[in-house]
């Protein structure tokens, strides 16, 4: 090959490699931009929960969910409980009808 096609091919890997590159670098500034706003948005979730939390005893603030989770539970059952009434009757009833 001559001197001036090997600076072309030289010129032409090198236009390649640039725009891979070019292309990295946005690739890498939009993935940095979308980081940021999860950061913020992750910083401004932690500032709202702070002041929802801000004065509160975490001893308090466990206790009563624990209450919660009781209440929780305690109404689960009752809800099996009526579901298992409910079922009761409707055989009762089923029977009746035949």
């Amino acid at each position: 090959m001559t001197e001036t096609a090997l600076m072309i091919t030289d010129l032409d890997r090198l236009t390649e490699r640039v725009e891979k590159a070019a292309q990295l670098v946005q690739k890498l500034r939009d993935d940095q931009e979308k980081l940021t706003r999860e950061r913020d948005a992750l910083a401004q979730q932690l500032e709202d929960l702070q002041r929802k939390l801000q004065g509160q005893d975490a001893t308090i603030v466990v206790q009563e969910l624990g209450t919660l989770r009781r209440e929780q539970k305690d109404w689960q059952a009752e809800r099996r409980e009526v579901a298992s009434r409910i079922e009761s009757m409707l055989k009762k009833l089923e029977k009746l009808e035949a």
